[in-house]
Formats: structure tokens, sequence, C-alpha cells
């Protein structure tokens, strides 16, 4: 879901369209919470949560994963995996879930929820991968944010590979490689197409059998006009796409979407590939 958060052509619209505060005092977490434990301790509600977002891709579990996970946030401050959960749930629903009424709400109290995270866990670098990913969603809905947004969620994606490369499969490597083939580069933006090709690299290396990181290191090969190994990776990811789906992956059906297109770009460039 991290290569949506920030489609193509989007991003220098947004760090052109204003200079408004990516980030204000986050709202309680009390106050964003549903309160529907009935009587469920923090224990038993992240159980529950657990299990809903177990099944995310069926209709209604992703919201009443994050409905529980944000109990439990709620009910015990010192939760972080709470408010973790609860900022996954927004990220999937904000992408997949039609009946969320207002994308721009949903995606600012997920970066009010990030910022709660780094106050309950300063050094969790899973709290810098998820505001990250929020302030990208965020900038998305409300435009006026993009500029102060693209510096914050670079910084925040460096301290996330620092502490926890390994998370979402390269996660920190992949979401930064797209934030830098798609951003303008300086002075305007962060963009940098060399330096996503490094980042792609290091996600795919690490696990070369995601079809997300298949996806991000064609698009960044492809910017550096390396055409036939990009042609080589989105037919791997098309590949990985497809096995997803047979195993019933949510997410699958946006792989094999931006897959086939990355093919069909690149079509007649894999003979250049060594």
């Amino acid at each position: 879901m991290t290569r949506v958060i920030l489609p193509s052509l989007v991003v220098a619209a947004l760090v052109a369209a204003g200079c408004a505060s990516a980030l204000h005092e986050p709202t309680p977490i009390d106050k964003l919470a549903p309160h529907k434990a009935n009587g469920r301790s923090a224990d038993e509600l992240m159980r529950d949560a657990d299990a809903a977002w177990a099944r995310h891709g069926e209709p209604g579990k992703a919201a009443a994963a994050q409905d529980l996970y944000l109990d439990a946030a709620a009910s015990d401050d010192k939760r972080v995996e709470a408010v973790l959960g609860a900022m996954r749930a927004m990220t999937y629903r904000i992408e997949h879930d039609k009946t969320v009424g207002d994308r721009g709400v949903l995606a600012e109290h997920e970066v009010e929820l990030g910022q709660w995270c780094q106050r309950r866990a300063p050094t969790n670098g899973e709290c810098d991968y998820r505001l990250a990913i929020a302030l990208g969603q965020q900038a998305r809905e409300r435009t006026s944010t993009g500029k102060d947004a693209m510096g914050k969620m670079v910084d925040l994606l460096h301290r996330a590979i620092e502490r926890a490369p390994q998370l979402e499969s390269g996660g920190p490597h992949r979401v930064l490689a797209i934030v830098l083939v798609r951003a303008p580069s300086w002075p305007v933006g962060p963009g940098d197409p060399e330096a996503a090709l490094e980042q792609a690299q290091a996600a795919a290396k690490a696990f070369p059998n995601t079809a997300d990181n298949q996806l991000t290191l064609g698009e960044a090969l492809a910017a550096n006009d390396k055409r036939g190994e990009a042609h080589v990776a989105y037919r791997k990811a098309h590949e990985l796409a497809e096995a997803a789906k047979r195993a019933g992956d949510p997410e699958a059906d946006g792989w094999l979407k931006d897959a086939k297109a990355g093919i069909e770009n690149t079509e007649g460039a894999s003979a250049s590939t060594p």
C-alpha cells in the first residue's frame, strides 16, 4: 500500500501547493477512540483487534480493527502497538475502504496518532515509518501541507532506516525511494533519482520476493534511464503479484495494475538488459 501514498505527478503539485504546517498539537487519543470496549481490558481489545486485522481484506474488518486498537490505546497509555495498529488500519482504509467519508480527516487523525506514537516511544522506528506514510496521505488529501510534509517524510524515513530497516519487507527504504523518485529536485523539493535507486535497490536486495519492492525498483530504474532493467523488475513484480493474488492478499490487485503499466511502458527495452 505504500506505493499509493503519493501517486506519480502528484508530488510536484503538493510541493508547490502551499506552506501549511503538516503537524499540529495532536488530539488526545481518548477523543479519537470510539469507546466501545464494553468492559474489555487492553489485552482483550488487542486480541480482538489483531483478529479483525488478520481479516482486513473483508468488508468492515479494517474499520473494526481500527476502533479496537484505538480503544486499547486509550485504555493504556503505554500501548505503543495499539497506536501502530490503528495507524496501519487507517493507512489501509484511506486507500481501499469505500465507506470512508472524509479521507482527509482520517489522514489527519493518522498523523496525530503518529505524533502520539513518537511521544510514547521516541526511539521506535515503526513510529517514524508510519508517521511518514501518514504525512504522505495527509499531503495528498490536504495539498496545502505538501511542501512541509516532504521534508519531514524524508527525515522520518532516514530515521526509520537507521532503527528498523527490515520493517514491512524493507518498507523504510521502499517508501523513501518512492518519495525521492517522484518529488521535484532541489531547490523545489527533495527529489533525487539516483538516491531513489539506491534505496529501491536496498529494499529489493533485502526482500527480493516482495512485489512492492520490485515495483519500486522498476520505477527507480526507469527514472535513471535503465529501462531494460526496469522491464525485468516489472515482470518479476507481476509474477509476485499474481502469486500474492492466488494467496488472497488484498493488495495484489493494485500491484498487478502497476506491474502491467510498468511492463507496457518499458516494452521493447528488455533486450538492452545485461
